[in-house]
């Protein structure tokens, strides 16, 4: 997973920097750089003793967002998180002076684990997949059971509104993304199919889930989380940059997309959903019902009567997404062989938010609550 380096960095001044300031990393040292995190280059430092860390800094030059690469915010949850029961790798230093290798940096201990990116797990017995799901849905709700002031974090997001301020986003961001016009085709890229009444319907007081704060992750899925080499269960969570305090719902929903979108004929006709997520077609894997009760019983509240608008509002979410994967194809700059892919997928895929808005007012009238778009 880490090879050459990419990105180069001053491995001197590293050395002098750990000598003077963290002196249980022992130097010289052999450097790395791992394929992924290309957001934040990541690199694999080894230590004259053999021991393993991880480095992560900022990305060279003038950065095009003043929120993303907020490298300080992943050790300060990181280092939090530490004094809990939540599975995050040691850190070490955060290092915010630029003359030391170009950016600022933090490093943390490096998991000797499996990052697997599939999340039906395949390769492993259906009784370890049973497990590693069990664990992966326990620990997030063992993240979402700690309180940010407890760890003295009360003030890394807004405790309140969280979907609310999640739609003036997305707002602005599909309305700019549908203006971007496609290069050879002088085609606009277009709306979200029923972006407005989507819109409607979230922005719906009578609708939406009662407001609830925790932490959240941000991108909590498998593929983000460390297993234990040879043990069914997780080690630590990866990739915090797009960490807040919010609605625990977004993070349950986001892990359990592939049992949402296997129910979806659509989604699974345009190759977003997978018949192995159906009950019965793979053996150990659970159901979403039975995610949905591991989660609960650790959390300490229910989120079932919220679950099917909290999967349209992350199909809507990553509708928006597809939607900036297009724009970028449109004007060429998508960096992505599957770019026009996802161009192609961006309106299916968004009507299969639409059906889930739809059957969570069914579910809605049938509880008794007014819904109206």
């Amino acid at each position: 997973m880490a090879g050459p380096i990419r990105q180069t960095i001053d491995i001197k001044s590293l050395e002098n920097y750990l000598e003077k300031h963290v002196p249980e990393i022992k130097t010289p040292l052999d450097v790395k750089q791992f394929g992924y995190g290309q957001s934040n280059p990541t690199y694999l430092l080894t230590s004259s003793d053999k021991q393993q860390y991880v480095l992560r800094k900022k990305p060279p030059g003038k950065l095009l967002s003043k929120t993303a690469h907020k490298v300080e915010r992943e050790y300060r949850i990181l280092h939090a998180l530490e004094t809990t029961d939540v599975p995050v790798p040691k850190t070490y230093c955060l290092c915010e002076d630029d003359s030391v290798v170009g950016t600022a940096f933090y490093i943390m201990e490096f998991l000797d684990g499996r990052i697997i990116e599939d999340p039906c797990l395949p390769d492993v017995s259906p009784e370890h997949r049973n497990e590693m799901w069990r664990s992966a849905v326990t620990t997030l709700a063992k993240f979402h059971r700690v309180s940010p002031a407890s760890v003295n974090l009360a003030s890394y997001g807004k405790a309140n509104g969280f979907y609310n301020r999640q739609l003036a986003t997305f707002n602005t961001i599909q309305d700019a993304q549908a203006k971007a016009v496609d290069i050879e085709s002088n085609e606009p890229v277009g709306k979200i199919p029923h972006f407005d009444d989507m819109v409607a319907f979230f922005g719906d007081k009578d609708t939406q889930p009662q407001d609830r704060s925790s932490f959240v992750h941000g991108d909590y899925k498998i593929d983000n989380v460390v297993f234990h080499k040879t043990e069914p269960r997780v080690i630590g969570i990866l990739d915090w940059e797009m960490s807040t305090i919010g609605h625990p719902l977004s993070d349950l929903s986001n892990l359990l997309t592939p049992f949402t979108t296997a129910d979806s004929p659509v989604a699974r006709s345009i190759g977003r959903g997978s018949e192995t997520f159906l009950p019965g077609n793979t053996p150990g894997l659970p159901t979403k019902q039975q995610c949905i009760d591991w989660y609960r019983q650790v959390a300490g509240w229910d989120p079932r009567p919220d679950m099917t608008w909290g999967e349209a509002f992350g199909i809507y979410r990553g509708s928006i997404i597809m939607q900036g994967i297009a724009a970028r194809y449109a004007l060429r700059q998508a960096s992505s062989a599957r770019a026009q892919e996802y161009a192609v997928q961006m309106r299916p895929f968004a009507t299969v938010g639409w059906d889930l808005v739809q059957q969570c007012q069914r579910e809605r009238v049938k509880q008794g609550t007014k819904a109206k778009l």
